[in-house]
């Protein structure tokens, strides 16, 4: 099992960037291809962005594709999302995942392929 835990969320004008952090417990964290999703008010919660397990592969929503990028550290336990040249729609809390099962164009984007979740880290972006 693994506890994940988000930081780095808060409050940014447009335009501006945020780096959300998740920090993992546990020793196989290198077993574990990540995930982060979001939710806004009202909204279901939405594919962002996922990472394998060595960091080869990465995979975007289109929606932040060429401003988000997620990384990870498996020395550190920790996968990272650089948010660039945020917008308002970006606003919601950003959950990371952890997936235990095979990293695949069909299953990295469905929330059903995670499953371990972080709390959530809000993100607000002023207009």
């Amino acid at each position: 099992q693994v506890q994940l835990v988000e930081s780095g969320g808060g409050l940014v004008q447009a335009g501006g960037s945020l780096r959300l952090a998740c920090a993992a417990s546990g020793r196989t964290f290198s077993s574990y291809a990540m995930g982060w999703f979001r939710q806004a008010p009202g909204k279901e919660r939405e594919f962002v962005a996922a990472i394998s397990r060595s960091g080869g592969f990465t995979h975007y929503a289109d929606s932040v594709k060429g401003r988000f990028t997620i990384s990870r550290d498996n020395a550190k336990n920790t996968v990272y999302l650089q948010m660039n040249s945020l917008k308002p729609e970006d606003t919601a809390v950003y959950y990371c995942a952890a997936s235990t099962g095979t990293y695949s164009s069909g299953t990295y984007y469905r929330r059903t392929s995670y499953d371990y979740w972080g709390q959530g880290t809000q993100v607000t972006v002023s207009s």
